[in-house]
């Protein structure tokens, strides 16, 4: 089939996908999701700094955790019990054997975990024993509305790697578009950061100006800013596409009805002027305007500090303000 139908097949997948996890968590609310936390696997080999060598694991024993058997295998050194599962390049050290057991345990759990959530994910009986770089369009693409950053940003690495079959570009515009999947903030802060190099995605104009005007709605429409989404859906309009339809978009959003796309408006100008000098004069005007007609007394002082930088071409600008409620756990 051609490219251009394999990407929207893919696209009609991830939609019906969407409704069902929406139907799964029984609510359209955004979720605030965590930090990016990187997944490190393994964990350090304790046994190499004391010189334990593998011959010296001389006993085992079997476990259960999460329905699963595992086979732990144990050293008795004079630095202490070493414990091992070998399979999974697990190590820890302990006074006894069963502490060095637990430990084991302990540390096993993040990599279960990380598994199994990859599993409900993509709907399989099994946790995910795979690799990630290797599983089909739909799936990387589910994996961005992982509620552990991690996986997403991983899936991530995978498109990235694969933009150039072409099918990717229907869906992440989609993933823009969603108002509707709790974890859309995280998922759509992927897309983003895949679209700053939009012509790998949507290598035709038609495409890229949907995608601009996809970014310009979610700022629009905005009324929180969990993962930064929204302060990055501004900087990819004005700081990577940065063609005049982006600018456009961007400068429409200095009139966005909430104070949270405003701000990453305003923020995103002082970039824009940077890559369109010849707007320079035009956005410090907004700005200015903005410093007298914001409804929002912090934006007013904002937008004020903002139009001097871009007047003066400072290479740097003024922090974005909080908002109280964002200060809050």
């Amino acid at each position: 089939m051609p490219l251009n139908q394999a990407a929207i097949q893919i696209r009609d997948l991830l939609l019906e996908y969407i409704q069902q996890e929406v139907a799964r968590y029984g609510s359209t609310t955004a979720i605030k999701p965590g930090h990016h936390v990187r997944f490190q696997w393994p964990p350090h080999p304790i046994s190499a700094e004391y010189r334990v060598h593998g011959d010296d694991f001389k006993d085992e024993d079997t476990f259960t955790l999460e329905g699963e058997t595992f086979t732990a295998q144990f050293a008795e050194t004079p630095y202490g019990i070493f414990g091992r599962i070998e399979h999974v390049w697990n190590e820890a050290r302990g006074k006894t054997r069963s502490e060095t057991l637990e430990i084991l345990k302990r540390d096993l759990w993040p990599w279960l975990y990380r598994q199994t959530q990859i599993a409900q994910l993509l709907g399989l009986p099994h946790r995910f024993q795979g690799n990630i770089a290797e599983l089909e369009p739909i799936a990387l693409l589910k994996l961005l509305y992982a509620p552990d950053r991690d996986i997403a940003h991983e899936s991530s690495l995978a498109i990235e790697a694969h933009a150039s079959t072409r099918v990717f570009g229907e869906s992440l515009i989609a993933i823009l578009q969603d108002q509707t999947h709790p974890y859309r903030r995280s998922a759509q802060w992927v897309a983003l950061d895949l679209f700053e190099d939009i012509p790998s995605f949507c290598p035709g104009p038609d495409q890229q100006e949907l995608a601009i005007q996809s970014i310009r709605e979610l700022i629009w429409n905005a009324q929180d800013d969990y993962a930064r989404t929204i302060y990055k859906a501004a900087v990819v309009l004005g700081g990577h596409i940065s063609t005049d339809s982006a600018a456009q978009a961007l400068l429409d959003c200095f009139h966005a009805p909430h104070r949270i796309g405003r701000r990453a408006a305003y923020h995103a100008s002082f970039h824009l002027a940077e890559w369109m000098p010849e707007l320079r004069d035009s956005i410090a005007q907004k700005l200015h305007t903005a410093a007298q007609e914001d409804p929002e007394p912090i934006l007013r002082t904002y937008a004020k500090a903002m139009a001097k930088d871009v007047e003066e071409g400072n290479e740097d600008h003024p922090n974005d303000p909080i908002f109280p409620e964002e200060t809050k756990a």
